[in-house]
């Protein structure tokens, strides 16, 4: 809290920071921005995971315009790799005739080939880096605003896409994380359950009469009441139906209006409260908290479900964090800014690069068309066998962009591991807060919240030792940081 403190503001990016560094990346990674591009722009029949933090709008523009760029130079490479061919062929010729005239000019043709070649790659990167700084200058405007605009159909399928309350997820990421998007998993439990058959007692005696209640009326209270009683500011807190990859074709209309097209990010909300209060085969509604750290470094996400069986309440907690961007990412950061530092970089890349790059199109070009030959074929297959043979397919998502482009979270920074820690226990603290609260508004007996309680908050968390597995949590009520000793838990009753 600083009300009334007249301070200095210290270096710092907005929310947009995540986008800022990935749209800077499609300029300077050729194969990122082209994985990119295809994932976010071309035509697709399965579903995009969702990229918590992430302007897809912003990231999708910049790729195609880098795409498009790489395409303009491999081609204008080609034609120089052309006439190159056909100047060394004259210069064969007319060496073996010893036609002197033939052989001067069939020199200087290849002189300026590779001339031409050395100045188009050193055009086109200074572009890319000119571009890349553009994009994470502090204060410019936002990332979007930068590129030229797609398609407005492909842009508002983005827009849908960032604020998705489904989730279809393949059949193989069932066994590994069902929760496409959310980044590496920290955490998965069943909270002690609760009993809640018991009134509470009346303040002048005897007992009060439970209000009833279902897992609708729990779910969206604890979705209310969450960002005040965690205190954490931007918390998100939503609804989202995941559906495993297979089941999403007997979801009906809303979700899959068309078999041959993916399926939508924005179905009806009735559908996700049935997913919560009657779940299907594969297909089931969580609370998704999600809260993004200082300038969207780190993400951690807690998804919840309760469990509400007469006469017991448990919650089902999985917790996710997504680590930050990989240092390849920031590779935008080591460009020289000094006049003389930033040609000389240039020289030395485009005099080292223009020669592989040249030498080597006519071999990739055919190899790219080849790879976009398949991928259509597949597509166009993958369509022929829904709509003739009427089988199920796999429309789930396998992973988003954001998450493939997080550190692993072993290797994650030491401020960035206490804000998730900090996130984390904040949300466990938060949410056993709103189900006591809730629990006391309807007239429930506490006394077995309050054991289960010291039984849930008795473990705390651990970057340290395997994800999944006994090293999770701290002995005795602790938590560890990475490269530091084991810290006191803030509540280290035992049950």
């Amino acid at each position: 809290m600083t009300a009334g403190r007249e301070l200095p503001t210290l270096f710092q990016y907005g929310e947009e920071w995540t986008s800022r560094w990935l749209s800077a990346s499609a300029h300077l990674d050729e194969e990122f921005a082209r994985a990119t591009a295809v994932e976010l722009t071309e035509d697709r029949i399965t579903a995009l995971g969702p990229s918590l933090g992430v302007d897809l709008v912003a990231v999708a523009r910049h790729s195609r315009l880098a795409v498009r760029r790489t395409n303009l130079r491999d081609g204008l490479l080609a034609v120089l790799f052309a006439a190159g061919t056909g100047c060394l062929a004259l210069l064969v010729h007319g060496a073996q005739d010893r036609r002197f005239e033939v052989i001067g000019r069939s020199l200087l043709g290849l002189v300026g080939m590779f001339a031409a070649a050395w100045v188009l790659v050193l055009v086109v990167e200074r572009r890319a880096r000119v571009m890349a700084l553009k994009v994470i200058a502090q204060g410019g405007p936002p990332p979007a605003e930068l590129a030229p605009p797609l398609d407005p159909v492909l842009e508002e399928r983005l827009r849908e896409q960032e604020r998705a309350n489904v989730a279809p997820y393949h059949e193989d990421a069932e066994r590994t994380n069902p929760f496409v998007g959310s980044g590496e998993r920290f955490q998965e439990r069943v909270w002690h359950p609760i009993d809640i058959s018991k009134p509470a007692d009346a303040p002048g005696g005897g007992k009060l009469d439970i209000i009833p209640f279902d897992v609708l009326d729990l779910h969206a209270f604890v979705e209310r009441e969450m960002g005040s009683i965690a205190g954490l500011e931007g918390l998100r807190a939503a609804h989202r139906l995941y559906v495993r990859g297979p089941m999403t074709l007997h979801a009906g209309k809303d979700l899959l209006p068309d078999r041959l097209r993916p399926p939508r990010a924005v179905i009806p909300e009735d559908m996700v409260q049935a997913g919560l209060a009657r779940p299907g085969l594969g297909m089931r509604t969580y609370l998704c908290l999600e809260r993004v750290g200082n300038s969207g470094r780190v993400i951690v996400c807690m998804h919840l479900r309760a469990r509400l069986q007469h006469p017991s309440l448990t919650w089902e907690v999985a917790g996710y964090i997504v680590p930050p961007l990989r240092d390849s990412f920031m590779r935008v950061r080591t460009l020289r800014l000094d006049p003389f530092g930033r040609w000389w970089t240039l020289f030395t890349y485009a005099t080292g690069s223009f020669l592989p790059l040249l030498c080597k199109v006519p071999a990739r070009l055919p190899r790219r068309a080849w790879v976009k030959f398949l991928r259509r074929w597949n597509l166009g297959y993958a369509r022929w066998v829904i709509g003739k043979r009427h089988i199920e397919y796999d429309y789930g998502a396998t992973g988003s962009i954001r998450a493939e482009a997080a550190e692993e979270l072993e290797h994650i920074e030491f401020s960035d591991s206490t804000d998730a820690l900090d996130f984390l226990q904040r949300l466990q603290r938060g949410v056993l807060a709103a189900t006591e609260q809730f629990l006391k508004a309807h007239h429930v007996d506490t006394r077995s919240f309050d054991q289960a309680q010291r039984v849930i908050t008795h473990h705390s968390y651990t970057f340290q030792g395997p994800i999944n597995g006994p090293g999770i949590y701290g002995d005795h009520g602790t938590f560890n940081l990475p490269g530091g000793a084991p810290s006191p838990s803030p509540e280290p009753t035992r049950p």
